[in-house]
C-alpha cells in the first residue's frame, strides 16, 4: 500500500534534511508530502529546534518568475528555503516527493489585497486569511501556483484550501449555532454573487436572508440547532439560500478543472483535498454524524462532478473510531469513483489515536474501504514514540 508522511519545510530546516528522510525511511513508507506553500501557523513542536514554531504564509522555493508575470498576487516569499535538491535526497532513498500547497488561505495577500478575499453577508472583509475561489486574480494566481510546485519535478501536487472555506474567529462569545455559523461564512462579494446571478439564483435575496438571520442572533435571538443539511437550511433560511450555497460548487469545480489540467500540463498530478473530515473532527477526533463527503457542498465543493477532473483524493480521516474512517473512505469512492485514487490521512495520535492498535485498525479500515494509499499527518506534530508506531499500522495495511 502506498504511503507518505507529512512534513514541514521548518522540520528539514531545523533537524536537517538527511536525517528527517533517515526517519521516515526507517518507517517504511513510500513518500514524502512536503509543505511547499504554506500559511501562518503557531505549533507545538515536540522535537523542533524549537519547541514553538511560528510559520508564516509564504512559498519555500524560488517559484519561476515567469509564471507570475503581470499577475497582480504572487506568492509570498517564505522564510525557510530547505528544499532545494531534496528531490535528489528524495530518490536517493526511494522515496517519492509529493508537494503539499495550500493555496487559498493567506493572510500577508489577503492585508495586502483585501478585495480578493471573501466577504460576508453584512458586505465586510473580516476574514483576511481566506481569498475567494471566484476572484479573477486569485484562480490567475492558484493556476500559475499549481504549476510552480509541479516544476519541482514533485510526484504531485497536494492541493489544500482549493475551496470555500467555513467562517473560523479566534473567539466568539456569541452562540452561534452550526447554520447561522454556515451563513455567516457564506460569501458574497460581487464575483460570487455575480456567477450566482448567472446561474439563475436572486443572490441580493440570498444576501438579505442571511443578514436578516444572522443579524438576528448577533442581537439575542436564540441559534438553530442540529447539523446544516439542505432540508433543515431550506427551512431555516429559505430556498433561495440553499440555491446560492449550491452555486459555489460551479465555481471551485472550474477552478479545480483549470488547476489540475494546468498541474498535468506540467506532467504532473493533482491530489485534492477537501478539508471537509478536518472541519468535522479536527479538535477532537470526534465528527459530527454526517459524512464528509456527504457535506462536502458546504465548501462548494462538488464531489461526483470533480471524480471526472481530478485524478486522486486525499480524505481527512481525522477520527477516532476505525469504522467512522471506514465509512468516510467508502464515501468518497462512492462519490468520485472506483478507479480514482482516494489517500486516507492519518493522524498517528492525539486527538485520534490513543495507540497502536487504535492507528493499526484504523489503516486496517481505510485499505478495506478501498483507499490506495496511508499518509500520515504530520512529521514535525508528532512525539517521536508516537510516529514510531507507523510502521505497524503499515503492515497491517498490507
Amino acid at each position: 500500500m502506498d504511503s507518505s508522511v507529512y512534513v514541514f519545510a521548518e522540520d528539514l530546516h531545523g533537524e536537517g534534511v538527511e536525517r528527517v528522510l533517515d526517519r521516515i525511511s526507517a518507517y517504511g513508507v513510500d513518500g514524502v508530502t512536503v509543505g511547499a506553500v504554506h500559511h501562518a501557523a503557531l505549533d507545538v513542536t515536540p522535537h523542533g529546534l524549537s519547541r514553538l514554531t511560528v510559520r508564516h504564509d509564504g512559498a519555500h522555493f524560488t517559484p519561476p518568475a515567469e509564471l507570475f508575470d503581470g499577475l497582480r498576487l504572487a506568492p509570498v516569499p517564505g522564510h525557510v528555503h530547505a528544499l532545494t535538491r531534496l528531490r535528489e535526497a528524495c530518490a536517493g532513498r526511494g522515496l517519492k516527493l509529493h508537494g503539499w500547497t495550500v493555496f487559498l488561505r493567506n493572510a500577508t495577500l489577503g492585508t495586502e489585497h483585501p478585495d480578493v478575499t471573501v466577504r460576508d453577508c453584512f458586505g465586510d472583509r473580516g476574514s483576511l486569511i481566506d481569498l475567494c475561489p471566484a476572484h479573477p486574480d486569485v484562480r490567475e494566481y492558484s493556476v500559475a501556483l499549481a504549476r510552480a510546485v509541479a516544476r519541482l519535478g514533485v510526484d504531485s501536487v497536494v492541493a489544500e484550501a482549493l475551496h470555500f472555506t467555513p467562517v473560523e474567529p479566534q473567539r466568539s462569545f456569541v452562540q452561534l449555532g452550526p447554520m447561522d455559523s454556515f451563513l455567516f461564512g457564506l460569501c458574497f462579494c460581487d464575483y460570487c454573487m455575480r456567477r450566482a446571478t448567472d446561474l439563475g439564483v436572486n443572490a441580493e435575496v440570498a444576501r438579505e436572508e442571511c443578514a436578516r438571520i444572522v443579524g438576528g442572533v448577533f442581537d439575542g435571538d436564540p441559534a438553530a440547532q442540529g447539523e446544516v443539511t439542505r432540508a433543515a437550511l431550506t427551512a431555516y433560511a429559505g430556498p433561495e439560500v440553499v440555491a446560492y450555497a449550491r452555486a459555489r460548487s460551479e465555481t471551485v469545480t472550474t477552478l479545480v478543472s483549470e488547476v489540475s489540467s494546468a498541474v498535468a500540463e506540467e506532467g504532473c498530478k493533482l491530489v485534492f483535498i477537501d478539508s471537509t473530515g478536518a472541519v468535522k473532527g479536527y479538535r477532537d477526533g470526534l465528527p459530527t454524524p454526517g459524512l464528509a463527503a456527504h457535506d462536502a457542498w458546504q465548501l462548494g465543493v462538488d464531489l461526483v462532478a470533480l471524480g471526472d477532473l481530478v485524478p486522486a483524493f486525499g480524505v481527512l480521516a481525522y477520527a477516532r473510531d476505525a469504522a467512522r474512517v471506514a465509512d468516510d473512505v467508502g464515501a468518497y469512492l462512492r462519490s468520485v469513483g472506483k478507479d480514482r485514487e482516494v489517500r486516507a490521512v492519518l493522524r498517528p495520535g492525539y486527538p485520534d489515536s490513543d495507540s497502536t492498535d487504535r492507528l493499526v485498525a484504523k489503516a486496517r479500515g481505510a485499505k478495506a474501504a478501498g483507499a490506495l494509499a496511508v499518509d500520515f499527518y504530520a512529521y514535525g506534530l508528532v512525539p517521536h514514540p508516537v510516529l514510531d508506531r507507523i510502521p505497524e499500522a503499515l503492515a497491517a495495511a498490507g
